[in-house]
C-alpha cells in the first residue's frame, strides 16, 4: 500500500536508485547495514531481512512489540524481526515516498542520530521519481479515540485535506515539562520542524533498560539525555520543544503504517507508540470510520478526488 502524508502528490512514488548507510542498533547495540531500494508501484514499503531472507510489509497489523520503540514481525515466521522502524517510517512518509524496499542485515533500523533528518538526506542524495499509479488515500469519517492510564490519541475527520496533528506531553523531569505543539503536516513542515527532532529519555531510567537489555546502543551522539534540570548532551537542545516535536515525529513513523495516506486530525496527549499502534488497530476495526479515496491532495488544501477505491487489504 502507501504512505502517510497525503499532501501534493496525486501519484506514488519512489527512490531513483539505491542508497545505504551503516550504523548500530538502539537497543541492541548491533552493527547493522540498511539499504533503500526502489519498488514498482503497488508495492508499498517492505521491509526485507538480507541475512534470513524474509520480507516483512510495514503495516500497523505487523507490529509485534511497542516497548520504547515500534518492532515488525513477519506473520508466519516471529524471529523474522524489525525493531525501531519508526525513524525511518516518518522519511519515507515526510518525504513521499510510498513504495521501497527497505534491506537491512539484522533485526534493528539504525538509530543513527536518533532522529529522521539522516532517513531524509539519504532519500534527498537517492532522489525520488513519481510512478504510473495514483496514490490512495484513507478519509477519516468519523472520531476515532484510544486512551489509557491518562494519556489518549484520537483520530477526527480533517478540517481541511490533509493532516493535522496537536500533541502534548507531561514529564516530571524539569527540563522537559509539558510541552505541546500543532501544525498542518506536510513535506515542508515535516523538514522544518520535525525530521531533526532526536529521540530522548532520562538519566535515572538508563541503568534500568539497559539491565533488561535494551538501550545498548544508546549515547549522547544518538539521543538527548535529561537528568532534572539538565540536558546533558555537550550541544543542548536543536529547539526548545524538541521533546514533543519528537513525539510527533513517532506519530508519523507509527501511522505511517495505516498503509495509505491518512487525511485526518491527530489529538494526542503522553502518546507512546502503544497507543499509536491501537489507534490504527481502533481506527480499521471500525469500517464505518473510514473510506479510501485516490486522488491529488494539494499543501493549500484544494483537493481532486477520484471515486472511492476498494477498500485496502489488512490480512
Amino acid at each position: 500500500m502507501d504512505g502517510f502524508l497525503p499532501i501534493d502528490r496525486a501519484r506514488r512514488k519512489t527512490l531513483k536508485t539505491a542508497i545505504g548507510c551503516v550504523g548500530v542498533g538502539l537497543h541492541s547495540g548491533r552493527r547493522v547495514s540498511l539499504t533503500l531500494r526502489p519498488a514498482p508501484a503497488g508495492t508499498g514499503i517492505i521491509f526485507r531481512r538480507t541475512d534470513l531472507g524474509i520480507d516483512v510489509p510495514a503495516r500497523f497489523d505487523r507490529v509485534a512489540d511497542t516497548r520504547l520503540c515500534t518492532a515488525l514481525v513477519a506473520a508466519d515466521a516471529p524471529q523474522a524481526r524489525i525493531g525501531t522502524v519508526e525513524h525511518v517510517m516518518a522519511a519515507l512518509a515526510g518525504t513521499g515516498i510510498t513504495d521501497a524496499i527497505l534491506e537491512i542485515d539484522g533485526a534493528e533500523v539504525p538509530i543513527l542520530d536518533g532522529s529522521a533528518a539522516p532517513f531524509v538526506f539519504l532519500i534527498d542524495c537517492a532522489g525520488t521519481t513519481s510512478l504510473n499509479l495514483p496514490a490512495p488515500v484513507i478519509e477519516v469519517l468519523r472520531r476515532v479515540r484510544v486512551e489509557e492510564k491518562g494519556a489518549f490519541v484520537e483520530l477526527l475527520p480533517a478540517n481541511t485535506a490533509g493532516f493535522e496533528a496537536e500533541l502534548s506531553i507531561d514529564f516530571p523531569s524539569t527540563a522537559i515539562g509539558s510541552q505541546s505543539v500543532g501544525m498542518r503536516v506536510t513535506p515542508a513542515a515535516f523538514r522544518a520542524g520535525l525530521a531533526d527532532a532526536r529521540t530522548f529519555t532520562l538519566a535515572e531510567e538508563i541503568a534500568r533498560l539497559r539491565a533488561a537489555g535494551l538501550a545498548q546502543g544508546g549515547s549522547l551522539a544518538n539521543a538527548i539525555v535529561v537528568d532534572g534540570p539538565l540536558v546533558l548532551n555537550p550541544g543542548g537542545l536543536r529547539r526548545p520543544d524538541e521533546f514533543v516535536r519528537h513525539k510527533l515525529l513517532d506519530v508519523v513513523g507509527d501511522l505511517a503504517l495505516a498503509g495509505a495516506a491518512l487525511s485526518a486530525r491527530f489529538v494526542g496527549h503522553r502518546s507512546g507508540h502503544a497507543l499509536n499502534n491501537k489507534l490504527l488497530r481502533a481506527l480499521f476495526a471500525d469500517r464505518s470510520a473510514w473510506r479510501l479515496v485516490e486522488g491529488e491532495v494539494s499543501v493549500d488544501g484544494a483537493a481532486t478526488r477520484l471515486p472511492a477505491a476498494a477498500a485496502p487489504a489488512m490480512a
